[in-house]
């Protein structure tokens, strides 16, 4: 990043404004331990929460205002990768509840309580990745294997890899253009006020290849980041298909609203092998702007 840029920010996602600034700046250096596999019995699953014994894991919001229910009459024996986060949000379904995915394959039935998708770049996703988990609503688990898969230890690291190679098979990996993954107004509002212009400056100036992923398949995607050395973008979820096929040692750069700061893709870069920049924007944490000049300079810092 260019000096200066940490005075900006005004307040953070996902971690402390201390643990953020630090994630950046470098000397964050937290303990990487195991992924953990934990086996349990007697689960029930029901309106979107786990329950056993007296605690509850919650994999999205109720639909019910009172937590009661009665024993499903379905009964189930899996392993379960989905989360919170990633039923929230489609890029931490794409860099976490995937990456799990292969843990629950390996440990016996995956399972998951989403639907089938009917739109978006889900299924494209489960099928070039073959996820083919068995969909269930409420049920009652005799036996329910479950991860904590949040470290980025050695064999995540190696599944990222893994992944990155089933997701960019048969294409075209050879060196292409820059790619700036335009937000637009989609997911939870976040507008770069002058998106567009920062787009045609990069096009115009860097040859960067410009795509709004809501108006693009997985495989336009796919084709166009797998021979991308450097993605730029809004911070968010739309970055995500960058990161999963963009060759080892490219980079990402990050726009982050002052107000809504988060060093969540920086943890993706280092599985994924990624080098990692970030501008700081001028604004609110809804609307902001950033001085296409500063983009340039540390672009240049990145390549």
């Amino acid at each position: 990043m260019l000096p200066g840029q940490l005075d900006r920010i005004r307040r953070t996602e996902f971690g402390t404004m201390r643990a953020v600034r630090a994630m950046f700046q470098g000397d964050l250096n937290p303990r990487i331990g195991p992924t953990m596999a934990y086996r349990f019995r007697d689960v029930d699953h029901a309106d979107g929460v786990l329950y056993c014994g007296g605690a509850e894991l919650h994999l999205r919001e109720r639909k019910n205002r009172l937590p009661v229910y009665r024993r499903p009459d379905v009964s189930v024996s899996g392993s379960m990768y989905e989360s919170w986060l990633g039923n929230r949000w489609f890029g931490n379904w794409l860099t976490d509840d995937c990456d799990t995915y292969f843990l629950a394959a390996e440990a016996g039935q995956p399972l998951t309580t989403a639907p089938v998708p009917a739109a978006g770049h889900v299924a494209r996703y489960e099928a070039l990745q073959g996820m083919a988990p068995r969909r269930i609503g409420d049920a009652h688990f005799t036996d329910l294997v479950l991860f904590d898969n949040i470290l980025n230890n050695e064999g995540r690291i190696a599944r990222a890899k893994a992944r990155r190679a089933l997701l960019t098979r048969g294409f075209d990996t050879s060196p292409g253009p820059g790619v700036f993954l335009m937000r637009g107004q989609t997911g939870d509002r976040r507008l770069l006020v002058n998106e567009l212009a920062l787009a045609e400056h990069l096009e115009r100036r860097h040859g960067f290849r410009v795509m709004l992923p809501a108006e693009h398949s997985v495989d336009e995607l796919v084709a166009a980041c797998a021979r991308a050395p450097v993605i730029v973008g809004v911070e968010g979820s739309q970055l995500t298909h960058g990161l999963v096929a963009m060759p080892g040692g490219g980079a990402l750069l990050t726009i982050q609203p002052p107000e809504r700061v988060t060093a969540a893709l920086k943890l993706v870069c280092d599985r994924m092998g990624l080098r990692f920049g970030v501008v700081v924007a001028e604004g609110d944490a809804d609307s902001f702007r950033v001085d296409p000049a500063e983009v340039d300079r540390t672009l240049e810092l990145l390549t």
